[in-house]
């Protein structure tokens, strides 16, 4: 079996590039430049700032990676959604499958409300049967908003824990930055969030949350809050909030709408896909628990197209309180049989 710990350093100084070229075209372009519709790929609407991040991504894993070991990189915006680096190699004869999404969080970073992330999963290359499961090395990287002078990186290997440095842009200053999900046995006074980013049926996400507020909580007491929620529009983001301790319950449901959606005439919107999960490695290194909708590790194609349901508990003692809750409300509101 190749090793991929020499991976690392490469894919690190591919996503600062990529970062420095984004965070470049932020500064340059104006807000209507970069949320133009470039194309509706396969599996996202593709705006103008990916079309910057898409090329470049492959490109430098071309002269950095491929030139030592043969990989198929799979990410939006290449044709088919997938290609096989040194251009002409046979699949078959790849080392790696490369998962990445050159920006998750486009939409935030266009409208620079939030920062976005560079994220590639890397997995021994079993050409269509490869899933998510068999990712052995993670990388994650913040893009920041312009006007943000601090980025974090985070990283991985399958059984070696997670590592992340904090980057300051303005001094160029490097700090070792370890990730710590919290500790907390509570959702009380705390962040727990069940994904609702777009319309279709958000009623029935917000009554799932509302139930499980309920049942672990209680009716609350007035004038108080007792739980918050973050609807982070980046999958990576949210990883990162439960790695960094800030979040200690996160539930991304979308796809188990299908059958309410299919009743009302509706269409089903935009899920998460493989792509938007290729770093949940480093989560559960950290020491988050990441499951799908039915408690099992996630174990979908790594593809553009899969629909993905998941779950992540900051530690054991939440999964403990909220995964009975969780599945009893899924099933409750007809998400499952």
């Amino acid at each position: 079996m190749a090793d991929p710990s020499w991976l690392l350093q490469p894919v690190r100084a591919i996503h600062e590039e990529v970062r420095r070229v984004v965070v470049s075209a932020c500064e340059r372009s104006s807000q209507k430049q970069l949320s133009e519709i470039a194309e509706d790929g396969a599996g996202d609407t593709i705006y103008a700032i990916d079309r910057i991040s898409d090329s470049l991504l492959t490109r430098l894993f071309e002269e950095r990676v491929a030139n030592r070991e043969p990989i198929v990189l799979v990410a939006e915006g290449l044709p088919a959604g997938k290609i096989t680096l040194p251009r002409g190699t046979d699949e078959r004869e790849a080392v790696w499958r490369v998962l990445a999404d050159p920006i998750d969080g486009t939409r935030c970073l266009m409208y620079q409300k939030r920062s976005g992330w560079i994220l590639t999963g890397i997995a021994p290359n079993r050409s269509e049967e490869t899933v998510l499961a068999d990712i052995e090395l993670a990388v994650q990287t913040e893009i920041p908003l312009i006007k943000q002078h601090l980025c974090d990186t985070l990283w991985a290997r399958k059984g070696s824990g997670a590592s992340g440095e904090r980057f300051n842009r303005l001094t160029e200053e490097r700090t070792p930055l370890i990730p710590v999900p919290s500790t907390a046995n509570s959702l009380a006074h705390g962040f727990a969030t069940v994904s609702r980013f777009f319309s279709g049926a958000r009623d029935v996400l917000a009554s799932i949350d509302d139930d499980i507020q309920f049942a672990l909580l209680g009716a609350g007491t007035q004038g108080k809050a007792l739980c918050f929620e973050d609807q982070y529009l980046s999958t990576g983001g949210q990883l990162y909030e439960l790695m960094m301790g800030h979040d200690r319950f996160l539930a991304d449901l979308r796809p188990l709408l299908r059958p309410i959606l299919q009743k009302r005439g509706w269409m089903q919107g935009l899920c998460c896909h493989p792509y938007d999960l290729c770093t949940e490695l480093v989560a559960r290194e950290s020491g988050v628990l990441i499951t799908d909708e039915n408690g099992q590790q996630l174990r979908c194609p790594t593809n553009l197209e899969a629909d993905v349901s998941w779950v992540g508990y900051a530690n054991q003692q939440i999964r403990t309180l909220v995964e009975p809750v969780l599945q009893a409300t899924i099933k409750r509101h007809g998400l499952k049989p």
